[in-house]
């Protein structure tokens, strides 16, 4: 008895010692159903974490049956991943049968980060549909979706992925994140007897709030997968204020809590006079636009602008010159927006000094540096001027390409790739996009989209159907405006995964002054006119720049008109625009409003002004 008693305590010791070997330094979260669905219409309103090395999620999942043996040729998987290193995109997936990817990167005119958006997918079995916001912007129907087949569970997490090519660099610093998630809806998929979705052939099953942790419908994980960087802790799934959090945290610091300061994790010269310094979180505006928070080694600081991402400080300098050793100092007194703030300690970084090109610059995508072309680089946000962000492989041939001298160039490409990114001063540009097919024998098998500065410039490009194979095909894009300095080149797939072989950018000249100016004008709300009115006036207001860190987006704007007592009349705008002045007629169609003085109300993120106006009938 006694050398059982013993035995029994070496394997309890020997367990726990396991589970510590194998627990992670992190600790995500993932909150999933208990039954599993067959087809529908999935939704949920979310609010990304938005930072880099991570993913803020919204999936179905077959994670096998009771006695079956699971394998890879059984996966069925359907993907909202919103990586936090962008503030611009959002990426879908369906993962088949032998874990075959089929990825979409979605740009978007937002950043998922600052504000909730419904994200929802239709699953039927001749396609699958993603929505943003009840739009359509993306759907599969190729032969990969009939294999979509298995019942699965309907999931949500953030996790820390280990590829660093896919998700960013990882930075411990950025710690705490939080995914919010306000609600959740799961529509049946019945055809013909639905009313909601498209052909409204979905019928509403249930809705969760998310006002408390529901167990009859959801559990909470407690595991982890290969190239999972967390463990998935229930603690890290909290239920506060009508919103569901999802947590990712280090293992000292578990749930919805911030004791993390804000703190600088990159800096560098954005012009001749300015410097972005981009903290680890978002932080108060109030307080990170005090230039006295501030101090450089070489010259003063003029000025401090929060841009839109809430983490990016645009600092305005009297000096025409940087230098190698400039450092920025942080002299305390950044706040973060947490319920309880965390104030910025005295910190010190270096300023990295932007290189400024010559032009034309051309970059050989995927290759070495060949004759006039430089050699290709991937994208990281601390350090890089210029590069590729994410990618399947790098394909060679040593086969030659027609239509072109320069065979080296096309004999290579990056495949799979999300952005090419190139830091260039304010200004236009020609940019010359450089592609060649060098692997399908088939129009249809490749099809992608390109998207500059958030125009979509080249849709459903087919580079076997418009040159055939191993054969050079450029497109020039000629008048790209770029304000922000950096040029954002956003490849989306439609089918397999997208391509380049080579970019060449020329500059073009400076920007027209009227749109230079507009970028700067602050939000400003006119005076209706004519007033007084009747039967109809015109609303002019202004949007500033509402650049997020380093990408130009739009703000949600709403235009509303109210009676003397605050009722609420009609609403005129609630959409994203962009910045500029902009608009809108209100002409009085309601007989029973009567002469007298209305108020109009512009709302646009934290900015809200109303002026009245007089009706006379």
């Amino acid at each position: 008895m006694k050398n059982t008693k013993y035995f029994s305590l070496l394997i309890f010791f020997l367990v726990i010692l396991s589970i510590n070997v194998r627990a992670k330094s992190y600790k995500g979260a993932e909150y999933r159903t208990k039954e599993s669905f067959l087809y529908g219409r999935f939704e949920a309103s979310i609010k990304s974490a938005g930072k880099e090395g991570m993913t803020t999620t919204m999936f179905t999942y077959f994670d096998g049956l009771p006695g079956d043996d699971w394998s890879s040729s059984k996966w069925n998987e359907i993907d909202i991943e919103i990586m936090g290193r962008y503030n611009n995109d959002v990426q879908y997936n369906t993962i088949t049968p032998g874990q075959a990817n089929h990825v979409r990167h979605q740009y978007v005119n937002f950043d998922p980060a600052l504000d909730y958006h419904t994200y929802a997918f239709e699953w039927t079995p001749d396609y699958v549909a993603w929505f943003i916001d009840g739009v359509e912007v993306y759907r599969q129907t190729a032969e990969h979706i009939k294999t979509l087949s298995r019942a699965q569970k309907f999931m949500f997490n953030i996790w820390n992925p280990q590829w660093a090519t896919w998700a960013g660099v990882w930075n411990d610093a950025i710690l705490p994140a939080f995914g919010f998630y306000d609600w959740t809806a799961y529509y049946e998929y019945k055809p013909g007897e639905g009313d909601y979705g498209t052909n409204n052939n979905f019928k509403l099953s249930w809705k969760d709030d998310f006002d408390f942790f529901d167990d009859t419908r959801w559990e909470k994980a407690t595991h982890t997968f290969g190239g999972n960087m967390c463990d998935f802790l229930p603690d890290n799934i909290v239920f506060e204020n009508g919103k569901m959090i999802l947590c990712l945290t280090n293992s000292s610091n578990t749930g919805y809590a911030d004791n993390s300061a804000p703190a600088i994790i990159t800096a560098r010269t954005f012009s001749t006079d300015k410097i972005l310094a981009f903290f680890s979180e978002q932080v108060d505006k109030v307080s990170a636009e005090n230039k006295s928070n501030y101090l450089l080694t070489s010259g003063q600081i003029t000025s401090a602008r929060l841009l839109a991402d809430n983490r990016t400080v645009e600092l305005t300098t009297n000096s025409s010159t940087f230098n190698d050793v400039l450092r920025i100092i942080v002299k305390g007194g950044v706040k973060d927006l947490f319920k309880t703030p965390n104030t910025s300690p005295i910190q010190s970084w270096a300023v990295k000094i932007t290189k400024e090109f010559s032009f034309p610059l051309k970059i050989n995508v995927g290759g070495k540096a060949y004759s006039d072309f430089i050699a290709d680089r991937e994208f990281v946000t601390d350090t890089s001027e210029y590069g590729y962000m994410e990618k399947n492989s790098i394909d060679e041939t040593n086969e030659p390409v027609s239509g072109t001298d320069d065979d080296a160039v096309y004999q290579n490409c990056v495949t799979g790739l999300a952005k090419y990114l190139v830091r260039v001063p304010k200004g236009k540009y020609s940019v010359k996009l450089l592609f060649s097919e060098n692997y399908f024998t088939q129009t249809g098998k490749r099809v992608f989209d390109i998207y500059t500065q958030g125009n979509l410039v080249v849709d459903n490009l087919d580079v076997f159907q418009r040159v055939g194979k191993y054969s050079a095909l450029e497109i020039e894009l000629p008048a790209v405006e770029v304000y922000s300095g950096l040029l954002d080149i956003h490849f989306a797939a439609e089918i397999d995964r997208p391509i380049l072989s080579g970019i060449i950018i020329e500059y073009a000249g400076a920007t027209d002054v009227e749109e230079k100016e507009s970028l700067n004008l602050d939000f400003h709300l006119q005076q209706n006119y004519p007033n007084p009115f009747n039967p109809s006036t015109t609303i002019e207001y202004v949007i500033p720049n509402v650049e997020t860190g380093y990408i130009p987006s739009p703000r949600h704007v709403t235009l509303k008109i109210y009676d003397i007592v605050g009722r609420e009349i009609t609403t005129l705008v609630d959409e994203y625009q962009q910045s500029g002045k902009h608009n809108v007629e209100f002409r009085m169609q309601n007989a029973e409003l009567s002469s007298g003085i209305y108020f109009y109300q512009l709302t646009a993120g934290s900015f809200s002004q109303t002026r009245k106006m007089l009706l006379l009938k």
